[in-house]
């Protein structure tokens, strides 16, 4: 069995494994439909849903519905968790509309920008393997159970609260991250449908103050989903807030910055203009650029 097999193979497990963990804690003072408790039938759904759609994507040897199907999934668990649970709160119902719009909204602009480079670079080597291409898929199932995991608690829980002024400052991180998300991905999308920026990198808008300012945005929103989850967690429950830390991790050390910022080295790290740009501008949280 070769190396790259192996990692496949621990990848699957480990994933599995964790989301697990995270389903038995989030059970804990879940409402339950029949024998089952709600947060573990959404849990268990973000994977079911990626291995399905995995199948055929294996056998086509395409990524074009891998986004898709991150987002579809969140609509999924959320809306399964929201009809399964009974006494919805104003808490309950927010959270589970702030996932929704987030899910639709980054959901179509990812497929129509994949769709419009016509693949995904990330899985030209992935894709060849089975096992290696299931376990993307099956990581993107754990995925969804840790980000969505705060917002899950707060849909599924038994205890109910007034939305007080944790929740409004919840909301408030959410809506200023989700702004920030969706301009800083305008901004790029209109850069790069100008034919004179083709083969560019940009450094305007909120890209002047932010080398990433899109991943900042989708960190300060799910910490908002889990500043409202806070009041209504007990007991293991609190094992839920991983949710913003999981998301920073995956961003900042994973497959997000660390990944763009090797492949923009790769094309531009020999200008000086480019050199310039990294020199002065902020990896992550905004700032006013050095010069």
């Amino acid at each position: 069995m070769s190396e790259t097999i192996k990692r496949a193979l621990i990848g699957i497990f480990a994933s599995v494994v964790v989301g697990a963990l995270v389903i038995a804690a989030g059970s804990q003072g879940s409402r339950t439909a029949g024998s089952f408790a709600v947060f573990a039938i959404g849990g268990a759904l973000a994977y079911v849903i990626n291995w399905i759609v995995f199948v055929p994507s294996n056998l086509a040897k395409t990524e074009h519905y891998f986004d898709l199907t991150g987002s579809a999934t969140y609509l999924t668990v959320v809306i399964v968790a929201l009809a399964l649970s009974d006494d919805l709160d104003a808490r309950a119902l927010i959270v589970g509309a702030m996932v929704i719009v987030w899910a639709l909204r980054l959901g179509t602009f990812l497929f129509r920008r994949v769709k419009k480079a016509g693949k995904d670079g990330r899985f030209d080597e992935l894709k060849t393997s089975t096992l290696r291409f299931l376990s993307t898929w099956t990581l993107q199932g754990l995925w969804v159970l840790l980000t969505v995991a705060a917002a899950l608690a707060i849909i599924t829980g038994i205890e109910r609260e007034a939305i007080g002024w944790v929740g409004i400052a919840g909301i408030t991180l959410w809506v200023i991250g989700f702004a920030i998300e969706v301009i800083a991905d305008q901004q790029k999308s209109a850069f790069k449908a100008d034919a004179a920026n083709d083969g560019r990198f940009i450094t305007s808008g909120l890209w002047a103050w932010s080398r990433h300012p899109n991943y900042f945005g989708e960190i300060v929103l799910w910490t908002g989903v889990a500043v409202m989850a806070i009041p209504v967690l007990s007991g293991w429950r609190w094992a839920t807030l991983i949710s913003p830390l999981f998301v920073t991790l995956l961003l900042t050390k994973v497959s997000g910055i660390p990944m763009l910022e090797a492949r923009s080295d790769k094309r531009w790290g020999d200008e000086s203009a480019y050199q310039e740009y990294k020199a002065n501008t902020s990896v992550l949280v905004p700032r006013a650029p050095k010069s």
